[in-house]
């Protein structure tokens, strides 16, 4: 007769093994301010999290007004994360109304972020993703809160936050490479909000816009009236719109300069499952590209 000893150092690696696969299993309920941040957390934590975005998808981070369904998403969620920086206003005010208990991760902490003037007022510009050298920070941070809220996962965050990185190195080498075919007086574009800074100072493009770091302020008509004289000026011959907000304005200004259209850009929200733009690589990829024909047909 096997004694209860024997039999239960005979069970005890199963029991282990089932026990690491049952930790496994269960996956993170993880809560993503906007898409952009929403996708790089799930590729970062595969299969091992749930990852819902508060602002759905060719949303204005901007502007959001969360709902119930929102509060109950982020009150149910083991780790949330938001960009920082201000672009999420309104998230103290949904934190208090869920009842979550947490401290949501800031992805940007760490980020070397540019500042501008805006209504006579020095601000941080938030939109830190539309460089992936900026991204490649956010991937760091993400990886050490998932590793964090999940140890028995850690290796796996870690090889995923590898394989993604590579392809954050192979979107920035895409981006130098052809921009490095456009002459540097023929990069300038006019867009509707300034988003694109930090794609700016990485790539040497010079983005013209008549609203600020927010969608929310309003560009007054002295300052329409000297970006009009500017764009003349400096013979800019390309617009774009982008996806999550009001393209009238913009439209009004190239009107009035004969700039002519180059595309909607994706600058704060991904596309939908059938858009171009459904991941943060296919976005980049796709303003990259549509950039680089308008301004390659400009010059």
């Amino acid at each position: 007769m096997i004694s209860r000893r024997l039999l239960f150092s005979m069970m005890l690696p199963a029991l282990v093994a089932l026990s690491t696969t049952s930790a496994s299993a269960a996956t993170l309920k993880v809560v993503a301010s906007f898409t952009v941040l929403a996708d790089v957390v799930r590729q970062v934590g595969g299969d091992r999290v749930t990852v819902t975005s508060l602002v759905g998808p060719n949303g204005d981070p901007h502007e959001f007004e969360p709902s119930p369904s929102d509060a109950k998403n982020l009150n149910a969620a083991q780790v949330a994360f938001v960009s920082g920086e201000g672009l999420e206003g309104w998230m103290d005010r949904l934190i208090s109304a869920s009842g979550y208990k947490g401290k949501p991760v800031v992805a940007s902490e760490g980020i070397k972020f540019r500042s501008m003037e805006e209504d006579g007022q020095t601000v941080t510009d938030p939109h830190v993703w539309n460089s992936p050298v900026n991204v490649k920070v956010w991937v760091a941070n993400i990886e050490g809160a998932l590793a964090k809220a999940a140890p028995v996962d850690a290796a796996a965050f870690k090889t995923n936050a590898e394989v993604y990185l590579k392809k954050l190195d192979a979107l920035d080498a895409y981006a130098h490479s052809e921009l490095a075919n456009i002459p540097e007086d023929h990069r300038k574009v006019l867009t509707s909000h300034d988003a694109f800074g930090y794609f700016g100072r990485e790539y040497g493009v010079q983005f013209l816009a008549p609203v600020g770091v927010s969608t929310e302020s309003e560009a007054s008509g002295a300052d329409v009236a000297k970006l009009i004289e500017q764009i003349r000026a400096e013979h800019v011959k390309t617009y774009f719109i982008e996806n999550s907000n009001d393209p009238r304005l913009v439209r009004q200004i190239a009107k009035a300069t004969g700039a002519e259209p180059g595309g909607e850009l994706y600058v704060e929200s991904l596309s939908d499952a059938k858009g171009p733009a459904s991941t943060y690589e296919k976005m980049f990829r796709y303003n990259v590209d549509l950039l680089v024909a308008a301004m390659a047909k400009a010059s």
